[in-house]
């Protein structure tokens, strides 16, 4: 301790920590912007290749097309609420993420989608939960939460609604698909059950964080279903951009409508399912291309529908990075204790 000019006692300050606190800063910012780099390059790429496929269509935009665009910008930050929402049921010390903030978490989470597939978002929110005081379990646990609700509000739905507007012939076309979703399914549901889910956790964390995991960062089943059926708004916001983006391209009549988003939404989380491949891109195409043949709509059209879903979600990535940036500028650092 030493005294300064006016005789008040201050701490001094340790050379080697002062040190090691500003390499770690200068190490965060340069990982900033490599990560940020490398989201550009591949953003670029993806819609480059997309906007050359749709040029050859001889598309023009249209407000349809500005309109999809809002609706898939506006589903991210819908759903970073809701991420909020989970993590401020389980947080136990007090910590609350108001509504803003937990949007411009998610923002970036979706953002580094790119960077590889779903490993950079995972990452970003563990990160970001190290730095406000947030356990590093518990913000593991409800990135699983929310990808498993967004999975159940994807892919239940929509199955049976596709079902029964396609029949049986969806199935039987696409036969490793269904196995495959059934397969992924089975253990998704069962995370709904605290206790499976508690004992799955606990298992991992006393062999790779050499810690228990205290119950109360578990949601109770009905907890679960409520989230689940909550994360069917931001499908239904996707899944009206995905109808006017199919206008803009052929005629659809009212009774398409909800097939038609059902089977944007499901070719979604089976995009999401494939972790390693940047933001699902190649898979969602694939399945969307079959689900809107089998709707009946022609198979020329049907490509030229599903790669301007993609362009279209595209820039709408680019409105959510600006929206990141306006809410990181607005925004205090840390949250907020009630």
């Amino acid at each position: 301790m030493t005294a300064d000019s006016t005789g008040a006692v201050v701490p001094e300050i340790d050379p080697a920590k002062a040190a090691k606190k500003k390499r770690r800063k200068l190490l965060s910012r340069l990982l900033t912007v490599v990560v940020v780099a490398v989201v550009a390059v591949l953003f670029a790429r993806s819609l480059s290749k997309n906007w050359s496929a749709v040029q050859a269509a001889h598309l023009h935009l249209s407000w349809l097309h500005v309109a999809a665009i809002v609706l898939f910008a506006l589903a991210v930050p819908v759903s970073g609420v809701l991420w909020g929402s989970i993590l401020n049921r389980l947080s136990d010390k007090g910590a609350h993420v108001g509504p803003l903030q937990s949007m411009a978490v998610h923002d970036l989470s979706w953002l580094l989608k790119y960077v590889p597939g779903q490993i950079g978002s995972v990452l970003s929110k563990v990160t970001w939960g190290q730095r406000n005081g947030f356990p590093r379990t518990l913000i593991l646990i409800t990135f699983i939460y929310e990808n498993v609700f967004l999975q159940i509000a994807s892919i239940v739905p929509s199955a049976i609604i596709l079902i029964l507007a396609i029949g049986p012939t969806l199935v039987e076309n696409n036969a490793l698909t269904v196995v495959g979703v059934v397969v992924v399914l089975v253990p998704l549901i069962a995370i709904l059950v605290p206790q499976i889910f508690h004992r799955i956790m606990s298992i991992a964390s006393k062999r790779f964080l050499k810690s228990p995991l205290p119950e109360q960062y578990f949601l109770r089943p009905l907890q679960s279903l409520g989230f689940s059926a909550a994360y069917i708004a931001p499908r239904v916001i996707n899944g009206i951009g995905f109808i006017l983006c199919a206008a803009s391209v052929t005629a659809i009549t009212p009774g398409q409508w909800l097939p038609l988003a059902a089977a944007y939404a499901l070719a979604g989380a089976i995009g999401i399912l494939i972790i390693f491949v940047p933001s699902g891109i190649g898979v969602r195409e694939a399945v969307l291309y079959v689900c809107l043949v089998g709707l009946g709509i022609d198979g020329g059209q049907a490509v030229i529908i599903s790669v301007l879903s993609r362009l279209l979600s595209t820039v709408a990535d680019a409105v959510i990075a600006l929206q990141y940036g306006a809410l990181r500028l607005t925004l205090p650092k840390g949250p907020s204790v009630s």
